[in-house]
């Protein structure tokens, strides 16, 4: 899925009342299941579009934004190999990903 039509999905969300977060790979170390700039909108009841790592990660950055909706700020979250996180969310590809969470508003 491109981040168009992620963005696009994420738009529409917007526009029909919902809160939107948007998850932007920033940066990937070693073996990374997606690339940097790979996104993932979170609706706030939870819905997804989009990838940030081929799913092994997806579960723990919809939780996080779900916080966010309740505190919104820009969020960077780490995922590696030498991160207890990593094991426990699934990420054994042996690589590092850095992700950005942010809420995303309205233009209008």
């Amino acid at each position: 899925m491109s981040n168009i039509e992620v963005l696009s999905k994420a738009n529409d969300w917007i526009n029909a009342g919902h809160k939107v977060a948007l998850a932007t790979v920033l940066k990937t170390w070693g073996s990374a299941p997606r690339r940097a700039g790979s996104q993932l909108a979170i609706r706030d009841d939870g819905h997804m579009i989009g990838s940030v790592s081929g799913g092994c990660v997806e579960g723990d950055v919809v939780a996080n934004a779900l916080e966010l909706f309740d505190n919104p700020k820009v969020k960077i979250i780490d995922y590696g190999i030498t991160n207890d996180t990593a094991w426990e969310v699934g990420l054994a590809c042996g690589g590092d990903i850095r992700i950005r969470l942010e809420i995303l508003r309205s233009n209008g």
